[in-house]
């Protein structure tokens, strides 16, 4: 009798609805075993496969949410100070001139915290009103920037009365 040649079992199997091929589940014969995928597969958002892994090459920085708030709201970068500790290094932050000391911290909000007795006079982006308050009674000043919207509100009139007057 002649022996006749047997099909291998994945040669039978390669038609429809056999994505298996007699190894359970699908994961179990791709090369990585139980591993969850080759190289950085099983890492993103909400997966947990390989969390020593990442945690060691990363930090605890890859997982979780970053950044974005939304659109709408948009952080405040402006820098804050104490007068305390504008106080304290005053060689630092500013001159001693004849009116007293000038200092220059036009990226700064200076807040009240703290007592002085310097004359201070500080260029600044904004401050606080206790800190206000507090330099002027040492005898200093904060100086401000003026605001463009009372620059903006002040040249819309003139440019009506002159639309106004080229018409007649």
């Amino acid at each position: 009798m002649i022996k006749t040649h047997k099909r291998r079992k994945v040669s039978r199997m390669h038609g429809r609805k056999m994505g298996t091929h007699g190894w359970g589940a699908r994961k179990k014969h791709k090369k990585s075993g139980h591993r969850g995928g080759t190289g950085m597969a099983g890492t993103g958002k909400r997966a947990d496969t390989k969390t020593t892994l990442i945690t060691k090459l990363f930090g605890h920085d890859y997982f979780g949410k970053q950044g974005i708030t939304s659109r709408g709201t948009k952080r405040d970068t402006r820098q804050r100070i104490n007068i305390q500790q504008i106080e304290k290094n005053l060689e630092k932050y500013g001159k001693k001139t004849a009116k007293g000391w000038e200092i220059n911290l036009e990226k700064y909000k200076i807040l009240g915290e703290g007592d002085i007795k310097e004359k201070l006079i500080i260029k600044a982006r904004g401050a606080s009103e206790s800190a206000i308050k507090k330099v002027n009674k040492a005898g200093g000043e904060i100086i401000l920037p003026s605001k463009k919207e009372e620059k903006i509100e002040k040249e819309k009139p003139v440019i009506a009365k002159e639309k106004a007057e080229k018409k007649r």
